[in-house]
């Protein structure tokens, strides 16, 4: 199974006062890699002219064969870019009574989205198809800044998750994200002409419908972003195991 390597940091950055502390709702568990391509082809995600059904099924049943249990299926961004896997989520809300679903959206102020790329030390496999083993939603950083947790993961021995693989973790799993239980994916961000970084952190949540979003959206899926020193009490850092 192909190795993710973590961020390296001497020492994890000190919480503050306000720091969030862990939460007790854990992520649902995801189901086996073969079942996630299964709804992928079944929900019409990936194209078949950039990577057939055969493909796919073929890569998951040889991942299910190494990789642990409740590893996460992920079609690389140059297969399947954020920008055309966010509309592919779902999520039920309720709505003067009644359920109704949600599609998923991108901002409108990140127009860029599929520029975010990783950073060093989040080394994504060279295949079309690779896993994330035992992803984690980090309830426990919730009021951190990225700038804080970014060496609080890599201290444990983690990798932050991708924006490609966080939303591949919402659309095969709906309730990873939860009111006040919601991700950002800061092995993804955005690098500036002259070697800086751009200083929106890309994240994962639930709309609230308000502004720009549209009342329409009101309990959408939604990718964003945050500022990198910015802190937000509904957010914690998703990561994955270093292999």
């Amino acid at each position: 199974m192909p190795s993710r390597t973590p961020t390296t940091s001497a020492a994890a950055a000190d919480p503050t006062s306000d720091a969030g502390t862990a939460r007790a709702d854990a992520p649902p568990a995801l189901p086996p890699l073969t079942a996630q391509a299964e709804l992928l082809l079944a929900r019409e995600v990936v194209p078949p002219e950039t990577l057939s059904p055969t493909a796919l099924r073929d890569a998951a049943a040889a991942l299910e064969r190494t990789a642990p249990a409740g590893s996460l299926l992920v079609v690389h961004p140059r297969v399947l870019p954020p920008s055309a896997l966010a509309g592919h989520l779902r999520r039920t809300t309720t709505v003067r009574g009644g359920a109704v679903e949600r599609a998923g959206f991108v901002v409108v102020d990140m127009t860029d989205v599929d520029d975010f790329a990783p950073v060093p030390g989040v080394d994504v496999p060279d295949a079309d198809v690779y896993a994330v083993t035992a992803p984690d939603r980090g309830d426990e950083m919730a009021n951190w800044s990225p700038e804080e947790a970014e060496p609080a993961i890599a201290a444990r021995g983690r990798s932050p998750l991708t924006l490609a693989e966080g939303v591949h973790w919402v659309l095969q799993s709906p309730d990873v994200l939860a009111r006040n239980l919601c991700f950002m994916t800061i092995g993804s961000r955005l690098r500036r002409p002259d070697g800086t970084y751009d200083a929106r952190t890309p994240a994962v949540w639930i709309s609230n419908g308000t502004g720009r979003d549209g009342a329409e959206r009101r309990g959408a899926p939604k990718v964003g972003w945050c500022w990198w020193r910015n802190r937000h009490t509904w957010l914690g850092f998703a990561s994955t195991t270093r292999d």
